[in-house]
């Protein structure tokens, strides 16, 4: 399965695979790329990754969450490259028999895919400056 992608993310795509008959909750998680950050006006953001350590990485997180919380169904995709504006940078999704357990793994997954994993953020603002972004500083 892929867990990063240079290809903008199609959540109603992704949301199709987690149906189950056994899954009572079911949760999606999309961070997108907002209008405005540090007080500036964002242009776009551009994702830079480690693709093979990222992609290991992602899929143990994944398989660790499915094993705590009994997960039906775990997964997770990482955009690299440009994303503008209101598109989906990342999307987590998480189904389970009850939603506490998901609602719980897609927290944990999403927060540890921004600690752990090597990809990094830069905001480009609409007058031409830029920041790397710390992943942390926005729980």
């Amino acid at each position: 399965m892929k867990y990063i992608s240079e290809l903008p993310l199609d959540i109603n795509l992704e949301s199709i695979k987690m149906h189950h008959p056994n899954a009572g909750g079911l949760v999606i998680f999309s961070g997108e790329a907002r209008e405005q950050s540090h007080g500036k006006i964002v242009s776009h953001l551009e994702y830079e990754a480690h693709p093979v350590f990222a992609e290991k990485l992602i899929e143990q997180i994944l398989l660790e969450s499915k094993q705590k919380w009994n997960l039906i169904y775990a997964h997770a995709i990482h955009r690299i490259g440009r994303v503008d504006i209101s598109e989906s940078a990342v999307l987590v999704l998480t189904s389970s028999r009850h939603r506490k357990e998901s609602f719980e793994a897609n927290q944990s997954i999403i927060y540890r895919i921004k600690t752990e994993v090597p990809i990094w953020k830069k905001e480009i603002y609409l007058d031409k400056t830029y920041e790397w972004i710390d992943a942390c500083t926005h729980n």
